[in-house]
Formats: structure tokens, C-alpha cells, sequence
């Protein structure tokens, strides 16, 4: 396990890493998830094997520090990133990332182009206050103290079921709702704005039941590569681990 100080005041984002040739893949989970438990049995598939792969918990989530006084905004989230992947000393990284975890990989593009050279989105959060959705939790619904203090989190672990709420649990509810209210708040430009200007190589995964990606022929334009993934719905990896794997590799 590694880790990098992201605050200032001694709390650390941490990853675990597996050795390899360069560029790096570097995987980053979404809302109340963990880069592991989403990302490894991908990581180790034939034909994805022998890159140097990162597996990176935002802050707030996982095995990362969770400290009270942060922001966790998609920009505190992609800083802190940003932080991870200078202490691994990586440039011109793949990142394969889902859902809010998408959202902060492009402001990390967008802030910090040299540390990216592709960026594989699975369902990524594009605009701000996006709909109700397979990958929406309510969390932001409430009232900051009412979730983290009046049964709110508990209540969201109910909705979200066994699988997500498997590592929703291991987050801070604070940080999942300074989170997910910073996803809803988006970025200024929006992070569909910043993907679409972006120079490195995009690619957009959407599950085929999660229906049509609003904005598709936007971003196909700009030079994004759209993928409808037949037979999957958020969680992409799970639902149809072959074709996922493949477009990682370049092989879609």
C-alpha cells in the first residue's frame, strides 16, 4: 500500500499498486465505492496484464483519510489525485474511471493534461444536477447534519442495496455528502464542457440499459469514442466484464 499527504495537515490518499510497463493504468471508483473491489478482477485479465496499475481511493473513501474539515468538491477530489500520481511519479497515465470517479479523472485532465494520456469513462457524471438514475444514491437530498447525524446514511444504505452499500459503509458520511452535493453542483466549465475540449484520447462507456447518453453526437464531435455496452447498466465492469476489458485494452 502507498500513500501521499493531500491536505496539508497530514491526511493521506492511498492506493495499492502493481508493478509493470509504462503507461500506467490508473483506476478510480465513484460515489461510496472503492477502485479494488470495482476494478481488480479487470486489472488482472490476460489482456490487460503486465501494465503498472494503480488502484486509487479518493479521499473519504476506502482506505483513504477521511478528514472533517476538507471540501471534497470534484476539484478537492482530482487535487488529491493529482497528489497520488505525482508521489508515483507517473506522466502520461490511462485512467479507467466510473461514475463520480469519471467526473473527477476530467478535472484532473483538465487541471493537469501532462498526467494524462487516455481516460476510459464508465458512465461518468458529465453535468451538474443530474437526473435520477441506476447510479444515483440520494445522498445529496439531504440536509448535511441530517445525513450524517439523523438517520439519513442509514436510510441510503437501505435504498442502495447490499452490493453498493458493501462499500458505501467503509466511506465517511460526511465525505460521501460533502461528495455527492459537489457532484450535483458540477464544475464551471462543466465537466462535459472540459471532456469535449480535452486533447487526450477519450473514451465513453455507456451501459446499453442505462438507455441513450444525453449529449452523445456533442461529444462524439469533439472526438470523444461513444460506446453503448450491450447488456450492461451502471456498473459496466460487472455486467459485462468482457466487452469493458476490451475497450480498455484498445480493442473495442
Amino acid at each position: 500500500m502507498q500513500q501521499a499527504e493531500f491536505d496539508g495537515k497530514g491526511s493521506q490518499i492511498r492506493w495499492t499498486e502493481a508493478p509493470g510497463a509504462e503507461p500506467a493504468r490508473v483506476y478510480v471508483h465513484g460515489l461510496g465505492s472503492a477502485s479494488t473491489v470495482y476494478h481488480a478482477h479487470i486489472a488482472a485479465r490476460p489482456e490487460l496484464a503486465g501494465r503498472r496499475t494503480l488502484f486509487v481511493d479518493l479521499p473519504g473513501h476506502g482506505i483513504s483519510d477521511r478528514p472533517v474539515d476538507f471540501g471534497y468538491t470534484l476539484e478537492d477530489h482530482a487535487d488529491a489525485l493529482a497528489v497520488a500520481l505525482d508521489a508515483a511519479h507517473l506522466t502520461g497515465a490511462e485512467l479507467v474511471a466510473h461514475s463520480m470517479g469519471g467526473a473527477v479523472a476530467i478535472v484532473l485532465a483538465h487541471r493537469r493534461p501532462e498526467l494524462v494520456s487516455r481516460l476510459v469513462l464508465t458512465e461518468a457524471n458529465l453535468d451538474p444536477y443530474p437526473p435520477l438514475a441506476a447510479g444515483s444514491s440520494g445522498i445529496a437530498s439531504y440536509e448535511e447534519d441530517d445525513y450524517v447525524d439523523n438517520g439519513g446514511h442509514a436510510r441510503v444504505l437501505e435504498k442502495v442495496g447490499p452490493s453498493w452499500a458493501a462499500t458505501m459503509r467503509l466511506a465517511d458520511p460526511r465525505a460521501l455528502h460533502r461528495t455527492a452535493t459537489g457532484l450535483r453542483r458540477g464544475t464551471n466549465p462543466t465537466m462535459r464542457r472540459m471532456l469535449e475540449e480535452l486533447t487526450a484520447d477519450r473514451v465513453y462507456l455507456q451501459g446499453e440499459l442505462s438507455g441513450e447518453l444525453s449529449g452523445r453526437e456533442g461529444l462524439e464531435a469533439a472526438g470523444v469514442r461513444v460506446v453503448t455496452v450491450p447488456g450492461a447498466g451502471h456498473n459496466v465492469m460487472f455486467d459485462n466484464p468482457d466487452a469493458f476489458a476490451a475497450e480498455i485494452a484498445g480493442m473495442g
